[in-house]
């Protein structure tokens, strides 16, 4: 089996970060991050072999390649491809470069640099079938790596006794009200605002109801506009388990402007709740309209409100979106699946050898 190098250094902790940080796990193999990177913590309490390097150290990184005997870089930051090709070429065993483009692409890449950057990578694994369309329309085909899909999994999250429900809930002072909960970074792009006034605006119609906001601000002056604005409504501030958040919750809203994917969509979905989504990039790709969720007018509060009142107004609805959802989730997004995937697409010989070593014919499967 080929040995992976995974790779980002980027020094914040989302869901790019964390996604490399799961699959490195899962692929017991080494991890590259930056020495300012938020993610050192979490790799040393898991006990994940990793490195600590400076965003452009090109040159410590192909001594790591070398020394650890590297076939293969699997990267995940988009920035990181111009250290990552250099480590390349002046390292002694030239590994492919795998990249997971986690980001749309909106500009064509056919100036001198990109053909000089994109000729080094082998092969490019796009989240969503659309970012994959992005990438043949903007890297030429006489430059392009070979790009496949894999949809982003999640964890089926663990399910919280009525008890402990009840716990989290008395905490932050819920009672009986309707409770929409939005998970993710605060700041305008993600559109905590629109979900913050649709809600407001039910709450003046007389409806019990809250927004619950899950996450660290990016944008102080942002997250205290939206405090002050909102008084009646939760902020929590970062926690490390979002997904029991979103168990005391009715619903989860992702209302990003333009979402490449929507993970806290999936992992609401495993949770058994109820999600609204924007209907632009991802959840285009994960919700189906009044099957197993609800879609709503990108960055538009009315149409959100009109949704919500849906769901306030019928429960039956609500608890059928909710299943259907939890069934898609399970099937088609599930994180073991996936990281199976990626698994054969880093190393496409690997089910041959395992064939071999358990003596499989490989006429079977």
């Amino acid at each position: 089996m080929k040995k992976v190098l995974e790779v980002c250094l980027s020094p914040d902790l989302g869901g790019l970060e964390l996604y490399m940080k799961n699959l490195t796990k899962y692929l017991n193999s080494t991890a590259v991050i930056n020495k300012k990177s938020k993610l050192k913590n979490l790799l040393e309490s898991e006990n994940i072999e990793h490195f600590e390097i400076s965003k452009y150290s090109f040159f410590k990184l192909a001594k790591i390649i070398d020394k650890e005997k590297i076939d293969i870089i699997h990267i995940h930051w988009t920035k990181d491809i111009p250290t990552v090709v250099l480590a390349k070429l002046l390292s002694k065993r030239k590994p492919k470069i795998v990249q997971t483009r986690h980001m749309h692409m909106t500009r064509f890449k056919s100036d001198f640099y990109h053909k000089f950057l994109y000729k080094n990578i082998d092969i490019i694994i796009a989240v969503t079938n659309l970012v994959k369309e992005q990438i043949e329309k903007f890297i030429p085909k006489d430059i392009s790596p070979k790009i496949v899909t894999s949809y982003i999994g999640a964890n089926t999250p663990k399910l919280l006794s009525n008890e402990e429900k009840n716990s989290l809930k008395k905490s932050l002072h819920i009672n009986d009200e309707f409770i929409v909960c939005i998970v993710g970074r605060i700041e305008e792009a993600k559109g905590q605002h629109i979900v913050l006034e649709a809600v407001e605006s039910l709450r003046n119609s007389g409806i019990k109801i809250k927004t619950l906001v899950v996450g660290h601000f990016m944008n102080e002056n942002y997250f205290n506009d939206l405090k002050n604005s909102y008084p009646n409504d939760i902020f929590t501030g970062f926690v490390s388990n979002p997904t029991d958040f979103m168990q005391i919750s009715d619903c989860l809203v992702l209302a990003t402007k333009k979402e490449t994917f929507g993970l806290v969509l999936i992992e609401a979905m495993k949770s058994g709740i109820c999600v609204l989504g924007s209907n632009s990039g991802g959840p285009l790709e994960i919700i189906d309209n009044e099957k197993n969720g609800l879609l709503f007018e990108s960055m538009n509060s009315k149409s959100l409100e009109e949704k919500l009142l849906l769901l306030i107004k019928n429960e039956e609805l609500r608890k059928t979106l909710a299943l259907n959802g939890k069934l898609k989730a399970d099937e088609f997004f599930d994180s073991k699946k996936q990281f199976e995937e990626i698994t054969n697409i880093l190393n496409p010989d690997y089910q041959l050898e395992l064939k071999k070593s358990l003596n499989i014919p490989n006429d079977l499967d």
